[in-house]
């Protein structure tokens, strides 16, 4: 019986240490210059993965680029519009924070909390309502929408070297670790019980 108390400590304290998990949205953006409007012969490419936590209402952007014709000085996410159009930045001005500017390939990673203003176009804001809570609702359904797109500025293609279109890829909805965790350690002393 100390055996399966002792069990049931240890999963109990693992529990708790568990993070709970969130719901959350990801999207992935191949960027090329294919994809730009007009279209260029950019050689350049670029992979990020957009993640969307609808729990801590924060959107984390995590990737690369390379091969640009030219330095970057600019990078964000614009929406929202079907593609191929033009259309306004939604997310921070004149690029993320922390964006590596300056180089023709770099990588990144960065969450920005959708909650406060300063991670919007403040134009976007305006046009949304005036309010954050508008701007992240157009964001996300300008996304959802398959109405937005992340884009890299450069200093030979102002307008944008490559382009990439934000496309749903998965939804993150786990189960509570803190509950299966703790089903498993009283199921195991139900069964010591009957033993």
């Amino acid at each position: 019986m100390k055996h399966v108390f002792a069990i049931f400590v240890a999963v109990l304290f693992a529990a708790a240490a568990a993070p709970a998990g969130a719901h959350s949205l990801v999207y992935t953006a191949t960027l090329s210059g294919a994809n730009e409007n007009p279209v260029n012969g950019s050689l350049g490419t670029g992979f990020f993965t957009i993640t969307f936590d609808l729990d801590l209402v924060n959107m984390t952007v995590d990737g690369s680029f390379t091969g640009l014709g030219s330095n970057d000085t600019a990078a964000h996410i614009h929406c929202c519009v079907a593609p191929p159009t033009n259309v306004g930045v939604a997310t921070t001005l004149p690029s993320f924070t922390g964006f590596p500017t300056g180089v023709t390939a770099g990588s990144y990673l960065h969450t920005f909390d959708l909650a406060d203003a300063s991670s919007y176009n403040p134009a976007f804001v305006t046009a949304n309502g005036g309010t954050v809570s508008g701007a992240l609702n157009a964001l996300l359904a300008g996304v959802a929408a398959g109405q937005s797109y992340f884009n890299i500025h450069t200093v030979n293609f102002a307008g944008g070297e490559i382009r990439g279109y934000l496309v749903f890829d998965h939804e993150v909805v786990p189960e509570p670790a803190v509950l299966a965790l703790l089903g498993l350690a009283l199921g195991g002393l139900a069964l010591r019980r009957r033993a």
